[in-house]
């Protein structure tokens, strides 16, 4: 048994030196700096941003919620070797908890506001290839209030200008030009709901920063576009509306035919408003930002 175990030590030792002078390889070969970022609207300010002698990489698929992603080792091993590591805060990306990252790269794009985050309490429930899981904890969805937007990107600015000193000007720039486009959108959805009182549904809870900065009377349920609306669900919006009689239904992806029909049954009309936690099939973060608030004018 002894030498059983004094082996399986041993062994473990001998993968983990691996392992690191496999790391320390691929970091070496490396011609061009590495910037990580763990959604969408992050990957995307910091691309705006990034001098063309720095790669940024969003590794996760397409067609997943990179809140809840589960990234294998190769792909942990990836972030583990990035200059830089771009994060949300707020407690995004659910499997941070059992990686273990170097904090020298770590930056907190949500820490100069982390005193404002909103804490939700919500039910487990299932959508898409990441399965079972929770929206209890903290709202995450820091990005679709404009503002907090603008100190994300410069939280990230900071950071890039700290790894590249000698392309601060051109950084500042850039930054600058990306400032001017998120503060324009604020404007926009300020003005385009600045009369909205009226209640309105979303199908799902990550519009609560939204809401908040743009003065919306919204509630959420928790629906996915294309779920069924079976008994249970009719019976959640039924008695959703009877104590908050909105006329819109937001839903965070095109919906089906049937979902669509019966929400207009109830009176309700249907618009989608992209949260772009991933990367759209069409445009980028700021061009989706405005078919979001052209949509939301029209809503009523």
């Amino acid at each position: 048994m002894l030498k059983k175990l004094l082996f399986t030590f041993v062994l473990i030792v001998m993968m983990n030196g691996c392992n690191e002078s496999k790391q320390q390889t691929q970091t070496e070969d490396r011609t061009s700096k590495e910037v990580y970022a763990v959604n969408y609207p992050l990957y995307y300010f910091t691309q705006r941003m990034t001098p063309k002698s720095v790669q940024v990489i969003f590794p996760v698929p397409h067609d997943v919620d990179p809140a809840f992603w589960q990234p294998n080792t190769e792909e942990i091993l990836g972030f583990a070797q990035a200059d830089l590591i771009i994060l949300n805060g707020a407690d995004y990306a659910k499997w941070r908890s059992t990686a273990s990252l170097p904090e020298s790269k770590l930056v907190n794009t949500s820490k100069a506001f982390e005193k404002e985050l909103i804490h939700i309490e919500s039910a487990d429930h299932t959508h898409g290839p990441g399965g079972e899981h929770s929206h209890a904890g903290t709202a995450f969805t820091t990005w679709l209030d404009m503002q907090q937007a603008i100190k994300q990107a410069e939280a990230i600015k900071n950071a890039l200008i700290l790894m590249e000193p000698e392309e601060k000007e051109h950084i500042e720039q850039l930054y600058l030009q990306l400032k001017h486009e998120l503060e324009e959108l604020d404007k926009g959805f300020r003005n385009a709901v600045s009369d909205f009182q009226r209640p309105i549904v979303a199908s799902h809870p990550v519009y609560q920063y939204f809401a908040r900065a743009y003065g919306l009377n919204l509630k959420s349920l928790l629906w996915e576009p294309e779920m069924k609306i079976d008994k249970k669900a009719q019976a959640e919006i039924n008695a959703l509306l009877a104590v908050h009689p909105a006329k819109v239904m937001i839903w965070e992806g095109k919906p089906t035919t049937e979902n669509l029909e019966y929400i207009r049954s109830l009176g309700l009309k249907n618009i989608v408003i992209e949260p772009c936690m991933n990367q759209p099939e069409h445009g980028d973060f700021i061009t989706q930002m405005q078919e979001n608030l052209k949509i939301l004018k029209k809503a009523y």
